[in-house]
């Protein structure tokens, strides 16, 4: 039976400021993208996803970023690759002791937002936040975007290296995903995304906004936590690839 992952961004809230339902999203991902308290989180929010995360036998990713709380670290920070490694390394140690203490571990890093679109061409940051990885812990697999440069470096350093694919994003006929500032940039409906994803896992592509087919090789498949719909696509995900015979397992 063929299978896919599915993981998605949670652990966001801050404070009395609430993102999301994590808890039902738990209840149908494989993986968790916890965020680490540089983009969003706070201690007890990290805590408490963590702790449900190993409830439901989710595995845990730091899902690392800028230092960018008021942007959602949706904007780029034009960093001293030293100082973006030191950051990526203080993330992962955080969450890392946050997930321990709820009788798990980070299993692998996903970099978030304007981070995580950057080092799809930025090769210095790339590079930086690999080396951070791979000082941390040379086991961890990363999460990236096909034919990025942060999976080229990862790869030249023997980093396990996995591919994903995303449900509710809008892509370029390059492969790459439209800027937030777009119209059009975020899916919202469940039925159209729940259809894109299994086209993306049964032919591996999906259509760009021109109408093109770009190839997709996934891995694993993310549907963001504080998208509007986030269960309810979620759900229509897992419904439609279980009734495609299709199972929803973490990636090896």
């Amino acid at each position: 039976m063929p299978s896919i992952d599915l993981n998605s961004d949670l652990g966001e809230s801050f404070g009395t400021w609430k993102l999301g339902d994590d808890d039902a999203v738990l209840s149908v991902v494989t993986s968790a993208n916890v965020a680490c308290g540089f983009h969003a989180g706070d201690p007890r929010t990290i805590l408490d996803t963590c702790r449900a995360a190993t409830e439901n036998a989710v595995r845990i990713g730091a899902q690392v970023g800028y230092r960018d709380l008021a942007g959602f670290g949706r904007r780029f920070i034009d960093m001293d690759p030293s100082d973006l490694t030191a950051d990526v390394l203080y993330q992962m140690g955080a969450l890392d002791g946050l997930a321990q203490a709820s009788g798990s571990a980070i299993a692998y890093v996903k970099p978030h937002g304007a981070l995580y679109n950057a080092i799809v061409t930025h090769r210095e940051q790339a590079r930086a936040v690999v080396d951070a990885v791979r000082s941390y812990d040379p086991t961890l697999p990363v999460l990236g975007l096909p034919g990025s440069v942060y999976l080229d470096e990862a790869r030249a350093v023997g980093l396990r290296t996995v591919t994903e694919a995303f449900a509710d994003r809008a892509y370029t006929p390059s492969g790459e995903l439209v800027s937030r500032r777009n119209d059009g940039a975020v899916l919202t409906d469940p039925a159209e995304v729940a259809r894109r994803v299994l086209r993306m896992v049964q032919e591996g592509v999906v259509e760009a906004v021109d109408g093109s087919t770009v190839a997709v090789d996934a891995e694993s498949i993310c549907v963001h936590g504080d998208s509007p719909g986030a269960v309810e696509m979620a759900v229509a995900i897992q419904k439609i690839l279980s009734d495609n015979d299709i199972d929803i397992s973490a990636f090896v």
